[in-house]
C-alpha cells in the first residue's frame, strides 16, 4: 500500500488557516498589484492619446521608433514603413506597432513572472501562505507556454535600447538641431537609456546567452570576463526591473509636459 508522504502524511496537523503568519505577509503582493496596474493604466493611456510624444529633440520612449505616417514632422528616425490604420473608427496610435516588444520582454521577464505570479494570481502570494489554486501545470501549456518565447523579446528589445540610446544623443541637440547643448531632457533619456541597458545586461536570458552554453571557460576568456560581469549585474537584476519601469514612465511624462507646453525644457549650454 503506498504511503501517503508530504503535507498529507500520517500525524502531521491538518491546518485549516491559509497561513499562521502574524506579519504583513500581504503588504508586498499588494504594493506589487498596486505599482503595475498603475503603469499599465498611464502605459494604456499614453499608447492611446497619440500626440505630445515629440519636442525637438526629445521622444518618448513610448513612441520611439515612430514607424507610422501618424507620426508628427521630426519624429520618425528610421522612416515610416506603416501608414494610417482605422479600426471601429479610429486611428491607431504610433505607439502601438511597437509596445508590443518591451512590453513582451517585460511580460516573460522571469523577475516580473515571480511578481505578477505572486501578486495578481497568488501562486504563492508569500512564503508559508497557501495559494488558492488546487491544481499546478506550470508553464507546458497555453497561454503560460508562451513564456518561453522570453529570448526572442530580449533579442529584440536590444535593437530598441540602441534606438533609445541614438535618441539621447541627438538629445545634445537644441530646437533648432545645432549640436553641442545639454538639457534636462538630455539627461532624462539618457538615464532612461542606461537603465534599460543595465535591465537587459542583468537580465537571466543575457548570462545564459553570453556564457552559459560554454563547456570551458580557459577557451573563451573573453566571453567568461563578459559573463562575469553579467552574472555581478544579474544580483541586481529586480532593482534593474523596478528602476528601469519607472525611468521609463518618468521619460515618456517629461516628454509629454514639455511637448505640450507645460514646463519648458531647461538647457544648461
Amino acid at each position: 500500500m503506498a504511503l501517503t508522504t508530504g503535507v498529507f502524511s500520517s500525524g502531521r496537523a491538518e491546518l485549516q488557516e491559509r497561513t499562521l503568519r502574524t506579519d504583513r505577509w500581504w503588504l508586498q503582493p499588494l504594493i506589487t498589484v498596486l505599482v503595475l496596474l498603475s503603469f499599465v493604466v498611464y502605459a494604456t493611456f499614453r499608447a492611446f492619446e497619440g500626440k505630445n510624444y515629440f519636442a525637438e529633440p526629445l521622444i518618448s520612449p513610448f513612441y520611439s521608433p515612430c514607424l507610422s505616417t501618424e507620426c508628427v514632422d521630426g519624429a520618425s528616425l528610421i522612416g515610416q514603413p506603416f501608414g494610417k490604420i482605422v479600426l471601429f473608427g479610429l486611428t491607431l496610435s504610433p505607439a502601438l506597432f511597437i509596445l508590443v516588444f518591451p512590453l513582451g520582454f517585460r511580460l516573460t521577464c522571469y523577475y516580473y513572472r515571480k511578481a505578477y505570479y505572486r501578486s495578481f494570481w497568488q501562486s504563492p502570494p508569500a512564503c508559508a501562505v497557501a495559494e488558492p489554486h488546487k491544481k499546478y501545470t506550470g508553464e507546458t501549456r497555453a497561454p503560460l507556454i508562451l513564456q518561453n518565447g522570453h529570448r526572442w523579446f530580449f533579442y529584440i528589445g536590444l535593437l530598441f535600447n540602441i534606438l533609445l540610446t541614438i535618441d539621447a544623443v541627438l538629445a545634445f541637440r537644441d530646437a533648432e538641431k545645432h549640436w553641442g547643448h545639454m538639457s534636462v531632457g538630455t539627461l532624462v533619456l539618457l538615464a532612461n537609456a542606461t537603465l534599460l541597458w543595465l535591465y537587459s545586461a542583468s537580465c537571466h536570458t543575457c548570462r545564459h546567452t553570453i556564457g552559459g552554453r560554454l563547456k570551458n571557460f580557459s577557451k573563451h576568456p573573453v566571453r567568461y570576463k563578459a559573463w562575469t560581469v553579467v552574472s555581478k549585474l544579474n544580483h541586481y537584476h529586480p532593482n534593474f526591473a523596478w528602476v528601469s519601469l519607472f525611468g521609463v514612465a518618468f521619460a515618456d511624462l517629461y516628454v509629454r509636459l514639455v511637448a505640450a507646453g507645460t514646463i519648458t525644457n531647461f538647457y544648461f549650454f
